[in-house]
């Protein structure tokens, strides 16, 4: 059996099994990359959405509940770090992208905070909102795609 595809040949059953182990393998890196690649786009879209509005300390923030939080310190942008990708199985990886700074959740949640749970923050979402705008425009898929197409084209 021959075929045209990438550039593949077989002939007999052991080296369909060792054909297809090595495009697995290919497909599991570009799969690694396109991860790798993506989380970082991500890293940079919400660090740039934490940069839309900002205001000296101590003064009241202009953000409105429902908007990103407004740029004071610069604290919770530099938080802003991937871990990853990590593998979770054949070609399947996964990597996780978000604040280290400790009010990085209800900055982007919301919640009861203070002595004695004395104060509502209204959620100021950063995180989804930066991720809904990279899907919604294609970038993250066309990663993928990418990665995926020079997988087949060299191997």
């Amino acid at each position: 059996m021959s075929g045209g595809h990438g550039g593949i040949e077989v002939i007999g059953v052991h080296q369909l099994e060792a054909a297809l182990a090595g495009l697995l393998g290919t497909f599991d890196a570009a799969t690694r990359k396109a991860t790798a690649e993506a989380s970082h786009l991500l890293e940079r879209e919400i660090k740039e959405t934490l940069s839309t509005s900002s205001h000296p300390k101590g003064t009241p923030t202009p953000s409105a509940p429902g908007e990103p939080p407004s740029l004071i310190t610069g604290t919770l942008r530099r938080s802003i770090t991937v871990k990853g990708p990590t593998p979770l199985g054949r070609a399947r990886w996964e990597a996780q992208i978000g604040p280290t700074a400790v009010y990085g959740r209800i900055q982007e949640l919301g919640g009861v905070t203070g002595r004695g749970g004395a104060t509502e923050l209204p959620p100021r979402p950063y995180v989804r909102p930066s991720y809904e705008k990279l899907a919604g425009s294609g970038a993250i898929a066309a990663l993928y795609y990418s990665a995926w197409r020079s997988a087949m084209n060299h191997h």
